[in-house]
C-alpha cells in the first residue's frame, strides 16, 4: 500500500526502514524520524564500512541484532539486508526525489566531506574527487545509475509485502509536511502499525 504525505499512518509505527537513491537524504530523515518516535536510529552505513572502506564482518550479525528489537529506524540499502530488513519492517518511507535534486545534493555532499576531511564511519575520509571519473561505484556515479534501480525495488517490496505502508515523499517539503503531519499523529498513538 503506497501512501502520500497526507494519508495517515494504519497505526504508530515501531520499526522504519527509510529507502531512496545514494544521497536522497535517507539517514539525515531517518533521524529526524526516530526523534520524532522516541526510538533509535542505527545508521546502516556505520555497521558496514570497516576502517579502510573494507565491509565489516560482522555487518549481517549486526543488522541482525539491531532489527530483532522492537523499535529502531534505519536506511534501506546494501543487498545482504535489504531483504530481511524490508521483512521485519512495519513502515517504509520512499524518499524519491528527482535525480537532478539527488545529483545536487551528493556532489555538494561529496565535495564538502573531501574539502573539509570529514572523518566518516570507522576513521574513513571521501576519496579524492577525482576519482569520481576512474571509479565506477564512486558514491556520486552510483547515485546516478541506481536511481530508477532503487524504484524498481521499492515497488517490489511494495508488491510482495501488501501489508507493509510505503510512504512515497517526492520532495523535502513533502517530508516536512509527512514529518510533522502524518507522523506526528502516528507517534501520538499507542498502538503499533
Amino acid at each position: 500500500m503506497i501512501l502520500g504525505p497526507d494519508d495517515p499512518l494504519p497505526g504508530r509505527p515501531t520499526r522504519i526502514v527509510v529507502a531512496g537513491t545514494s544521497g536522497s537524504g535517507k539517514t539525515t530523515l531517518s533521524g529526524r524520524l526516530a526523534a520524532v518516535l522516541g526510538t533509535e536510529h542505527t545508521e546502516i552505513d556505520a555497521l558496514y564500512h570497516g576502517p579502510s572502506w573494507i565491509p565489516r564482518e560482522s555487518f549481517e550479525s549486526d543488522v541482525d541484532a539491531f532489527s530483532s528489537r522492537e523499535s529502531w529506524v534505519t536506511e534501506w540499502q546494501y543487498g545482504l539486508v535489504r531483504d530481511r530488513l524490508a521483512d521485519r519492517a512495519d513502515l517504509m518511507v520512499w524518499l524519491d526525489l528527482p535525480r537532478s535534486t539527488v545529483m545536487q545534493q551528493v556532489i555538494a555532499r561529496t565535495v564538502r566531506r573531501r574539502l573539509r576531511r570529514e572523518v566518516l564511519w570507522n576513521g574513513n575520509i571521501e576519496a579524492p574527487l577525482h576519482r569520481i571519473f576512474v571509479e565506477r561505484d564512486h558514491i556520486v556515479r552510483w547515485a546516478w545509475t541506481t536511481h530508477r534501480t532503487t524504484q524498481r525495488k521499492v515497488r517490489a517490496v511494495a508488491e510482495r509485502r501488501p501489508d507493509l505502508p510505503v510512504v512515497r515523499l517526492r520532495s523535502h517539503h513533502e517530508a516536512d509536511r509527512w514529518t510533522s503531519g502524518p507522523l506526528a499523529d502516528a507517534a501520538s498513538q499507542g498502538f503499533p502499525c
